[in-house]
């Protein structure tokens, strides 16, 4: 279970030399680091010495996996510090190799010369999750329609609504925007499968290899994470053994908030018997 307390440890980057940092993570049933806290964790070193900005966008290549009982060595290169617009490299390795590494673009607040933004595709509220909340301690996630996306015989289209929260986190624009690329690192994967009899998460690391490759957030508004928040998700490709998805982010009055694109692995275990 996600505690409030054991993310909020996990997003404290402890100094420990010029430019770098000693993380903790957040523990997981199967010994590995999330992909979302790696997010997470390369939005809150990408803000590291960037003092009034914000990310605008993030751009993280995973490498490998990492263990969640050893510590995480984090490393920020700060390319460019202008009075709009700011740039920072986040290395996050373990055990002396590279784990992520992230680009990041930091922007101050500017006012607006034209505005438009997308509305949500398909009208929701949380009282459609109501009775379906997936919860992970502080983390609570719910699917529109009750989907299982581990089901591998459910079949649907490649499109899923979910409404996420973090129950207590603070209001800090910073763990704001760390929380809310949490939210967006999961779905994608099991959205990519639901058009495909035979195939569902569930399935994962067990007959199929699965896992995130590459995975840029764009922020357009802040949003308390605290509060709940709309991910439109679709999958448009995937073959190769690659899977390619993109996500928007809606807040509770409809405005978009931020966006999502990720490419990663679906491919046949060897031995096992994954369609694909």
């Amino acid at each position: 279970m996600f505690t409030m307390d054991a993310f909020l440890e996990a997003l404290t980057l402890e100094p420990a030399g010029e430019d770098r940092y000693r993380a903790t993570s957040v523990q997981s049933d199967y010994g590995m680091v999330w992909g979302g806290q790696l997010l997470a964790q390369s939005v809150m070193g990408a803000l590291a010495g960037q003092e009034g900005k914000a990310v605008k966008t993030l751009h993280t290549v995973f490498a490998r996996p990492a263990k969640a009982e050893a510590p995480l060595d984090i490393s920020v290169d700060r390319m460019h510090a202008g009075r709009s617009l700011a740039s920072s490299t986040v290395t996050i390795s373990q055990d002396d190799q590279v784990v992520t590494r992230a680009l990041a673009l930091l922007s101050a607040e500017e006012p607006d010369v034209i505005r438009h933004a997308d509305t949500p595709l398909r009208p929701s509220s949380p009282d459609d999750v109501a009775g379906d909340l997936r919860v992970n301690g502080a983390w609570e996630a719910g699917i529109v329609g009750g989907v299982d996306v581990g089901d591998p015989d459910l079949v649907g289209p490649p499109e899923l609504d979910v409404w996420a929260r973090f129950v207590g986190a603070p209001d800090d624009p910073a763990v704001d925007q760390a929380l809310l690329a949490f939210s967006t690192e999961t779905f994608l994967i099991g959205i990519a499968m639901r058009p495909h009899a035979g195939v569902g998460q569930s399935q994962a690391h067990v007959t199929l290899s699965t896992g995130v490759l590459t995975h840029t957030m764009t922020y357009h508004e802040p949003c308390r994470a605290a509060q709940w928040h709309l991910l439109q998700m679709w999958s448009s490709y995937t073959g190769h053994g690659r899977s390619y998805g993109r996500g928007d982010v809606f807040d509770l009055d409809g405005r978009m908030v931020a966006s999502f694109v990720q490419d990663a692995m679906i491919r046949a275990r060897s031995g096992g018997a994954g369609k694909l």
